[in-house]
């Protein structure tokens, strides 16, 4: 092969000056695998439109099969459909798996483009725009087709579906479909299914108020083939009519429950009632499968033995979310008194109340932790890559090495946790905390109005000290897992102003008053976390400046994503200062989402903002909050990656609407993918509003949810 030098000096595309730089010293001169390495981080539509034309040997290595075998374009904004019809032009015969997950803003003739890359072997099209015909005319043409994603909306019908297509469904292994409409969608032709995967997002009313029935349509197949179905997976949106459905997707499971099924998942928000068929499913489960990877509804789980007689077969996903799980129950039935459980990679505890404690009928929700139950968890689940434990009450006793932080701090392969805030509070009154005094007056809002707060003298996290504070468990904690990825630390009774489908939430619940000792410096020890890319703190009532927010901004160079809710006092913003100043270093941040009540979005704030040269998707949500529409058109002109912009707050309907129309004209020709929301956060109609917002921005950002163990590690490719 010829050297690299060679290369770029009979290159007449490459520039004199760079022909001239020394090979050690030039990109060019690095190896193919190095420099392939670092083109496999290129969006592929840049990749193959742009540096591919630059020099004969970015030529040959762009279209290497390394960087064409799999194309992922889920989150490329900048893919316009001229950009994605002459991507797949130009090497669509190469492409073996496509995602075009969230590419909302592609109409159905550009996806239809799919159809020429013959060679997909897995394509993923959740969140696009297809018709049952378009669906038809694209899975026709996709002969080796194994693995496949879609959306079924409002008029799919699968007897518009050809023989051809029908022909590959039956080949498909690996099913992910999004319901937004009562329907089997393509499961019927599905006759080879491994692997479902369902989430249903269907609404009990149409826009027009009629009811929607969970009947599925007549003359739909109701007999899906599960024989070969190892992984059950269904997610659903609250709402009775999503319940109402997957009943009937479950039916067929109750006659007969397949022999190689390894994974049974099902999500539900709120009570899911067990049916005579669901009991008769989980006794054919008890009896005839071992499983690895399992969640259910809390109603299945609470008051019964079923875990008790289920057989698991190194299992790596557990999730018992809401259930009233004790620890007695965890221990035994769970973990069986401590068996060795190596395999167990992820583990969601959130709003299990009383899964670290003993069983006791008389037990309170803020009681003590039993340190034994959560030292017996972390020796038999060693390798843990995955923990949540948020939405509930973990208080700690007194007693050298029993806190909870200091037995989680054995984990060393955390790479995700969630915490309540009071979790990680000291159990003993921290001596460099001066107690909370109130004070007796009222002082200014600032940025809202006036109310009766507590004066705290608390010194700067660093102030005096070279270093993370030795006397706090929770430094202790993110010291020995250095290499946590995501981290959230949520009050225990904390609840989003913005639930999924029901009016803003006016009022919300104290913090736990355990949390009050959690402020500033706890804030500041985050800052040791090198490799954080998402950070969620929701409800700690006792920050006073945000100073700890600086520190993480610095330290934190690989934040990627964050999420602030309801700091300090709610009647004041304490920490604008401090996050301007963290804003501006945080050069990564691809997502933002702040809520706060009485938040000032001004011209400071969004001054700040601006500074995150990599934003993408901003989510403002503020009960009271206002907002200068002339400091949100110069954020948007500055920051040209932003392609998410929510601001829910206080302003009347008609300046939100007059700021939404300005954006929308002004940037959406340049932004193809361009989603602007601007809406009064107490309004009617929200949720119709709401509505509108692709799933994608939904589920990742406009709504608040704890996101560690939500799934199996790896559910979908």
């Amino acid at each position: 092969m010829a050297s690299s030098g060679e290369d770029v000096s009979n290159d007449g595309d490459v520039p004199p000056a760079a022909a001239s730089v020394a090979d050690d010293a030039h990109l060019l001169g690095f190896s193919d695998e190095i420099l392939l390495h670092i083109l496999s981080h290129i969006p592929s539509t840049d990749l193959v439109l742009n540096v591919r034309r630059t020099c004969r040997k970015l030529a040959a290595l762009c279209l290497d099969k390394s960087l064409t075998h799999t194309v992922l374009l889920q989150k490329d904004y900048e893919a316009s459909e001229d950009k994605v019809k002459q991507l797949v032009k130009e090497i669509g015969r190469e492409i073996q798996q496509l995602s075009l997950a969230g590419c909302y803003w592609l109409s159905g003739s550009t996806v239809e483009h799919v159809a020429r890359c013959r060679g997909l072997v897995k394509v993923n099209l959740s969140g696009c725009h297809l018709t049952s015909l378009r669906l038809s005319k694209v899975l026709s043409a996709l002969q080796h087709l194994r693995s496949l994603a879609i959306d079924v909306s409002p008029g799919f019908d699968a007897g518009q579906l050809s023989g051809e297509c029908k022909a590959t469904l039956s080949r498909v292994r690996e099913l992910k479909q999004t319901l937004y409409t009562p329907s089997y969608g393509v499961v019927p032709c599905c006759t080879s299914l491994e692997k479902l995967l369902l989430y249903f997002e269907i609404l009990d009313r149409t826009r027009e108020g009629a009811v929607l029935s969970g009947q599925l349509m007549v003359g739909q197949s109701n007999v899906p083939h599960y024989q070969n179905l190892r992984v059950f997976y269904a997610r659903l949106a609250p709402g009775y009519i999503n319940q109402e459905v997957v009943r009937l997707y479950l039916a067929v499971l109750s006659d007969r429950t397949p022999e190689n099924l390894h994974a049974f998942l099902i999500s539900v928000p709120g009570s899911f009632a067990e049916s005579g068929a669901t009991k008769n499913l989980l006794d054919s489960m008890a009896r005839n499968v071992a499983l690895d990877a399992l969640q259910l509804p809390k109603s299945w789980l609470n008051g019964s033995s079923l875990l008790q007689h289920m057989k698991f077969s190194n299992p790596f996903y557990f999730s018992f979310s809401r259930c009233a799980l004790s620890g007695g129950h965890l221990i035994q039935r769970v973990i069986n008194g401590g068996k060795d459980l190596q395999s167990l990679a992820s583990l969601n505890l959130s709003g299990c109340v009383h899964c670290l404690a003993p069983d006791s009928l008389l037990r309170k929700a803020e009681d003590d932790i039993d340190s034994g139950i959560l030292e017996t968890l972390v020796v038999s689940c060693c390798n843990l890559r995955h923990l949540n434990l948020s939405a509930a009450h973990h208080h700690s006793a007194e007693g050298a090495g029993r806190h909870l932080c200091q037995l989680l701090a054995r984990l060393r392969h955390l790479r995700s946790l969630s915490l309540p805030v009071c979790s990680v509070a000291d159990s003993a009154p921290r001596a460099d905390r001066a107690p909370v005094q109130p004070a007796m007056h009222a002082v200014p809002r600032g940025f809202g109005k006036k109310v009766r707060i507590g004066v705290q003298s608390c010194p700067h996290p660093f102030s005096g000290q070279a270093g993370p504070q030795p006397s706090s468990v929770f430094w202790s904690l993110l010291k020995d897992v250095p290499f946590l990825e995501r981290l959230e630390l949520i009050g225990s009774n904390f609840s989003s102003a913005m639930p999924r489908n029901e009016p803003a939430i006016r009022n919300s619940l104290p913090p736990c008053s355990r949390a009050q000792s959690v402020g500033d410096s706890e804030v500041a020890a985050i800052g040791q976390l090198a490799f954080l890319r998402h950070l969620t703190l929701a409800q700690l009532p006792s920050i006073l400046t945000g100073s700890g927010l600086v520190s993480i901004g610095l330290q934190c160079q690989q934040l990627q994503s964050l999420s602030l809710a309801n700091l300090g006092m709610m009647g004041k913003v304490v920490y604008m200062s401090a996050l301007s100043d963290m804003l501006k270093h945080c050069r990564r941040l691809k997502d933002l989402r702040l809520e706060q009540p009485y938040f000032s979005a001004n011209a400071q704030f969004f001054q700040a903002l601006s500074q995150c040269s990599a934003l993408q998707r901003l989510c403002l949500v503020s009960r009271s909050g206002t907002l200068q529409p002339e400091a949100v058109l110069a954020f948007m002109a500055r920051c040209l990656h932003v392609v998410v912009c929510h601001l829910f707050t206080g302003e009347s309907l008609s300046t939100c609407r007059s700021l939404q129309q300005s954006l929308l004209r002004s940037f959406q020709a340049e932004r193809p993918a361009l989603n602007v929301v601007v809406f009064p956060l107490l309004h009617e109609g929200l949720t119709d509003v709401i509505r509108d917002v692709p799933m994608v921005h939904l589920d990742e950002v406009t709504l608040f949810k704890s996101r560690v163990a939500e799934e199996p590690p790896n559910l979908w490719w």
